[in-house]
């Protein structure tokens, strides 16, 4: 089979492996693999890997071969939960598999998706409806974390939230905040050619980062955000998401960075009595109410899929989404 691998610093090769053996697991015939911020990170070697690797973590596709307990069956189409886990260990026992110390994200610790089969266990595959569109499927993924981030925290009609970064993560957080009822939504973002698609979407209004203090205040009567969720992984947003919530609010930080503690303003988490939540991943039922979020329509997922690759096209499907003109890009089998 064809598989796209990551050798080396921004190395990238399409080649021949051998298939998969199912060896009691399911193999899925890819049909779409997107690609995300971590398979850039892969790629540039800021997350380190045994190399070579096969790249991919967001993959739907049907089952070719069932696993040992013949469900899914063949022919079923599937999303992918790209996380495996022990099962047995305390954190999994706790119903945390998404965290457990011994899993393994494929893609990243394994082989991944990016590829014309992949082998999973098949407690990793959730049914797919036929009548779901291949673009609202390749968003299926992303959108079980965002579900799973947006559990954790608390969102009641009519709460003001702000998000902070409109990449794919953040037009899904805004439509989920929206869905759930949060009125007044403020989106931030530098990129002026994102407004007409937030405010289509949900927000309530679209202002850049310089502005977004103001608006804040003007929004909120002074009071500042009640929800914060920070899409975007750098130290400058997740100061501002700080700054902008209120007394009392939350921040749900999705993106991931690495800021030294000069950078945060502790005084104000300290005078706020702010509630920070720091998601990862997505847990099994995330995946299985994506999915249903998915067919149930109230989202426009295939919207945010602006490029679509071959496997052999796989350079420049890594060049577009490095363009801060494109939203989700993915590879595709057909």
């Amino acid at each position: 089979m064809r598989a796209v691998f990551v050798e080396g610093e921004n190395a990238v090769a399409v080649r021949d492996m051998a298939a998969p053996i199912a060896d009691e697991r399911a193999v899925v015939r890819v049909e779409r693999s997107g690609l995300c911020g971590t398979d850039l990170k892969i790629l540039s070697g800021k997350i380190p890997v045994q190399l070579p690797r096969v790249i991919g973590h967001e993959v739907i596709g049907r089952v070719a071969v069932a696993g040992s307990t013949g469900s899914p069956a063949v022919g079923t189409r599937v999303l992918v939960d790209p996380s495996a886990s022990c099962g047995r260990c305390p954190t999994c026992r706790a119903d945390r598999v998404h965290l457990c110390p011994h899993g393994a994200l494929m893609g990243r610790d394994s082989d991944g998706g990016a590829a014309e089969f992949v082998a999973v266990h098949e407690t990793q595959l959730h049914p797919v409806a036929d009548g779901i569109g291949e673009d609202d499927a390749t968003m299926m993924q992303v959108l079980a974390t965002c579900v799973h981030a947006q559990e954790s925290v608390t969102v009641t009609a009519g709460q003001s939230a702000a998000v902070l970064g409109l990449g794919v993560a953040g037009f899904l957080h805004l439509q989920l905040l929206r869905l759930r009822g949060a009125d007044p939504i403020l989106a931030v973002t530098r990129a002026g050619w994102k407004r007409d698609l937030a405010l289509e979407l949900g927000a309530t209004a679209v202002v850049t980062p310089d502005d977004a203090p103001a608006a804040t205040a003007d929004m909120t009567d002074g009071l500042g955000v009640e929800l914060a969720v920070e899409c975007a992984g750098t130290a400058h947003t997740l100061r501002q998401a700080m700054l902008l919530a209120g007394i009392g609010g939350t921040v749900l930080v999705f993106g991931t960075t690495s800021p030294s503690a000069d950078d945060m303003p502790t005084y104000q988490w300290y005078y706020k009595e702010l509630t920070i939540r720091n998601p990862r991943a997505a847990r099994p039922r995330d995946y299985a109410r994506a999915v249903r979020l998915a067919a149930g329509g109230s989202l426009e997922l295939g919207r945010l899929v602006t490029g679509t690759y071959p496997l052999a096209d796989a350079d420049k499907a890594f060049a577009a989404c490095r363009d801060p003109a494109q939203l989700k890009v993915a590879l595709t089998t057909e």
